[in-house]
Order: structure tokens, then sequence, then C-alpha cells
């Protein structure tokens, strides 16, 4: 099955906080959306490898992904080396994805900016013809994405561009909370320690960003993406109308 736009996460939910408005909008357009999970988040504070398992097919089916897969990597201390490169590469290789996203290039959790790096090296070394790989006893066709996209996570950013996911925000919330031993969902769960992100605070953040996201091209709702490669339009059409 070929993606048009795979979104990579080191942790399950990394996704939901930070691109999956864009996913449910390029749905509705008609394109083929996939998650690639790098780790279980079995060092996660609350909850398990298992209930994250759980949380990110329910998550999944929210947000109508044709695809959703865990690289099985080690939560923390994974590094950037062949062996993880490989396995990003046989993904890039399987779902030819014309763009991805990736986590932020740097922030609060160390692992984010680690997994940005490693599936940036990945998406060059997927073209190589010289690298070559195998799934399900097949050899692999090179694959290069045209674009690589970091969303943006904790720490704020200067976006490149942002996308309008007004029409979306309420399903992007619905797949968020799926993570329901993660996020505040009104329902208290006195088994679990109280985090950084699990406090109504933090939900309301990240519905915040997206409201200045949002402010900056006059919709409500919207996300935004650093890229190292310059953005080109075809059309003026293409653009948000930003009325002040």
């Amino acid at each position: 099955m070929k993606i048009d736009l795979l979104a990579f996460g080191v942790h399950p939910d990394d996704i939901e906080l930070s691109c999956a408005g864009t996913l449910l909008v390029e749905k509705k357009n008609g394109k083929k959306t996939g998650i690639i999970d790098l780790t279980r988040g079995e060092l996660g504070t609350r909850g398990t490898a298992q209930t994250r398992e759980e949380e990110a097919a329910n998550s999944a089916k929210i947000l109508g992904v044709d695809a959703r897969e865990n690289l099985d990597m080690a939560d923390g201390f994974f590094r950037n080396d062949e062996e993880n490169q490989r396995k990003i590469i046989r993904v890039l290789r399987k779902y030819k994805p014309e763009i991805v996203f990736c986590n932020a290039i740097d922030d609060r959790h160390p692992d984010h900016g680690r997994a940005a790096k490693l599936v940036s090296d990945a998406c060059f070394l997927s073209g190589l013809r010289k690298i070559e790989t195998v799934d399900d006893g097949e050899k692999q066709h090179i694959w290069k994405p045209k674009y690589i996209f970091n969303y943006i996570q904790d720490q704020y950013f200067s976006p490149s561009f942002v996308i309008d996911i007004s029409n979306v925000i309420d399903k992007k919330i619905e797949a968020i909370k799926a993570f329901k031993t993660q996020f505040f969902t009104g329902i208290e769960n006195d088994n679990e320690p109280q985090t950084y992100i699990s406090t109504p605070e933090f939900l309301e953040s990240i519905i915040n960003r997206s409201k200045m996201f949002g402010k900056m091209i006059g919709v409500k709702h919207a996300e935004g993406f650093v890229s190292k490669k310059m953005i080109g339009i075809s059309t003026f059409d293409a653009l948000v109308q930003n009325v002040t």
C-alpha cells in the first residue's frame, strides 16, 4: 500500500498531540495516511506498554489512518545507528510516502530531537540503491520522500508554515483523549501519579497553541511545521486568506 503522508513519532501519542489535525485534513482530501511509532513508550510514568498499544489502536480508528505500525525501539535508549535506520528504511520503502512528518528538531524530551535526526537520516539513506533491504522475503526498491517536515512539540519554534485544522480540531482532541492513561480526560485515576502531561492545563496548552497558530493565518485552529527545505507553491489559490 502506498501512503501519501507518513507520520513518525518516537512515542505513541506524539502524533496525536502534534500533527493529527493535518492527517485528518489530508484524509478528508482523499490522501492515504499512516503513523509509525518508534517505541512503545514503555518508560512513561503512567500506563504500560500494553495500554499504550491499545490506546494507539483506538486513536488510529478515530484518525482513520490507513496503517499504524510500531518499530519496537527501546524507549529512552534507542540510538541513531544502522539497526534502527534500517528499520525506518524498510517502512519508507514499504509505504513510499511523498511527505514524512517527524518529531521536533529539539525539545524538552531528549528522545524527540534524537528521533528527528534518526528519521531524517533514514529518509536520505532510503534513496541509496546500494543499501539493500528485504520485506516479506522480497528485495525492496529505493524510495526517498519529497519532503520531511518537523512538527512542533513542547518547545516553541517559529513555523515555516501552518495548516488550517479548524474543521477537525474536535476529532484531534478525541484522538488525544484516546490515550486515557496519559492525559486528562475528566475521569480520575487514583492509581496513577500526576505528571506534566496529565494535567488539564497541559491539554489546554495544546488547544491554545493551535489557536495561536490559527490566529497567524486568520483561522480558528492550525498546526505548525518546520522545514529545512524551501517550500514552493504551484498556484496562489493554495494560500489561505488572512483577513486583517
